[in-house]
């Protein structure tokens, strides 16, 4: 059995020295802590919600959306659909160019879509997978032709299948190292596990809303020690502040604590095809049920999140539309008892789970693993730094896996690349015939009773077959200085920093 520990007072005492001290090294500008290290800083291959954050300030998207969960011009200034629902026509601001100088067209959007739908690493094939070609009408004109309708397009282009990269130093160069996009900042520098440099962009189309020359982004997985930081000004701001920190942040007269209800959940995942899933636990879904009645997922919310946090056993939040009205099931420990011996297991069963190595993580996987032993599983964590650990899960390392979805506007940003056959996240290799053709059904309809009708089919079968649970639905709660001024939060989590500015 893996235990893992908090920090000790010494080593919280040397770390936020140290951490301060990169932020007194850079220049002048906004130092945000992250809980994670980003993965990958190019758009076809990114999958973690860190990169998502930093892309907010380097990358801008064809579509943005608003507080309130509208969509918004970015990139492109309008789009409308033909009459059959086959074609998305984008009609793109002018007078924008790259980092690089290069300037932004419906060819850069045709090569950027082209690359997404058809690069090999590509994690956004499934997103776009309705695109069959992009037509280049004039030069901010582009049209999107489709296989079937896709009611789920246009809010795919509103996080990493909409944005875009120069082409030319993106198809010469090494987009991951060195991103080029068409942000209000262009990246600088990055030192794994320390920092993520960014500088303004001063020929950005709207760079009288930017205020900061620099904005640096420092991972600290601990949550102490980067609320720490932010008390002792070697940070600006945090996202993701821990539920247990909130009281003392707002206690703090130079702390502020900005929240709002979240679109995202937490997961555990399970290996049901491959080596690792050559287990009771990957073989047999009765096993994977009684995993999931060992969890209390109110005792969950307590024990962890101080009650912040809403109990879930759905990807659709409670603020969308396509949420589905069932109860959250109770734990039910001599059922998951019976269920395994149902399936023949001889407890204790050793179940490996990896788990990120932030606090919250580590602390969500202890009481787990004290739930599920009441019910005979053995239950062993694996803690791994989360980029690297998202690295495993893609490459199949795993029995289960604890991963948090950041959540989409459309209903189907939260289940499709999850569970469809081929889908770009679909780490479990869980593939049924019928959830496919009822989530592709899905997208092909406009009406939201009858897209949600079949979103409902769906999560049936997968409750059933079990390749994955959902636990709970996280708010975003950040942490900044009362020095930070016009930051608004926004349900998917992004730090947006246009119109936001900090005293000197």
């Amino acid at each position: 059995m893996t235990k893992t520990t908090g920090l000790s007072l010494a080593a919280l005492l040397l770390a936020a020295p140290l951490l301060g001290a990169h932020g007194a090294a850079a220049a002048p500008g906004l130092r945000i802590g992250l809980q994670e290290d980003p993965d990958f800083l190019d758009p076809a291959r990114a999958r973690s919600y860190v990169s998502r954050i930093v892309f907010a300030s380097l990358c801008d998207k064809l579509i943005d959306t608003t507080p309130d969960l509208k969509f918004v011009p970015q990139l492109a200034l309008s789009w409308t659909w033909s009459a059959d629902n086959k074609t998305l026509t984008l009609k793109l601001r002018p007078g924008v160019t790259f980092q690089d100088g290069e300037p932004f067209d419906a060819e850069a959007v045709k090569f950027n879509l082209d690359r997404y739908r058809t690069m090999p690493e590509s994690l956004r094939k499934s997103e776009i997978a309705s695109i069959d070609h992009v037509d280049v009408v004039d030069p901010l004109t582009v049209n999107l032709v489709l296989k079937q309708p896709d009611a789920a397009l246009v809010a795919q282009l509103t996080d990493r299948s909409g944005m875009m990269m120069a082409p030319k130093a993106t198809a010469t160069g090494n987009p991951t190292a060195n991103p080029v996009c068409s942000g209000p900042f262009t990246f600088t520098e990055r030192v794994a596990q320390d920092r993520i440099v960014l500088d303004r962009f001063a020929n950005y189309w709207n760079a009288g809303a930017y205020h900061f020359d620099r904005v640096t982004f420092m991972p600290i997985p601990d949550t102490t020690v980067r609320l720490a930081n932010l008390q002792s000004g070697g940070l600006d701001m945090i996202e993701r502040m821990a539920a247990t920190d909130v009281k003392t942040a707002q206690a703090d007269p130079k702390l502020q604590v900005l929240s709002i209800p979240g679109l995202g959940f937490m997961t555990l995942e399970f290996n049901v095809t491959g080596d690792n899933a050559k287990t009771p636990l990957g073989q047999d879904k009765r096993v994977r049920q009684a995993f999931d009645l060992a969890i209390d997922r109110d005792a969950l919310n307590g024990a962890v999140y101080e009650g912040r946090f809403t109990p879930g056993y759905q990807p659709f939040a409670p603020a969308s539309p396509y949420h589905l009205e069932q109860p959250v099931p109770g734990r039910d420990v001599d059922k998951a008892k019976a269920l395994l011996k149902a399936a023949g297991v001889t407890a204790p069963l050793t179940v490996k789970m990896t788990v990120a190595n932030s606090t919250d993580a580590q602390q969500l996987g202890q009481v787990i693993q004290a739930m599920v032993a009441e019910a005979g599983f053995d239950l062993q964590l694996q803690t791994t730094e989360f980029a690297t650990l998202l690295s495993q899960n893609g490459a199949g390392n795993f029995q289960t896996t604890m991963v948090a979805w950041s959540g989409r506007v459309d209903p189907d940003g939260n289940i499709h690349q999850f569970v469809t056959c081929k889908g770009g996240l679909n780490d479990m290799k869980y593939c049924n015939p019928e959830v496919d053709a009822l989530l592709n059904g899905a997208r092909g309809v406009t009406d939201p009773a009858e897209r949600k009708a079949k979103y409902a089919a769906a999560m049936k079968i997968v409750e059933d077959d079990k390749p994955i649970t959902y636990l709970d639905f996280e708010p975003r709660i950040f942490g900044a200085t009362k020095a930070l001024h016009g930051f608004v939060p926004h349900p998917d989590g992004m730090i947006r920093l246009q119109n936001v500015t900090l005293d000197k």
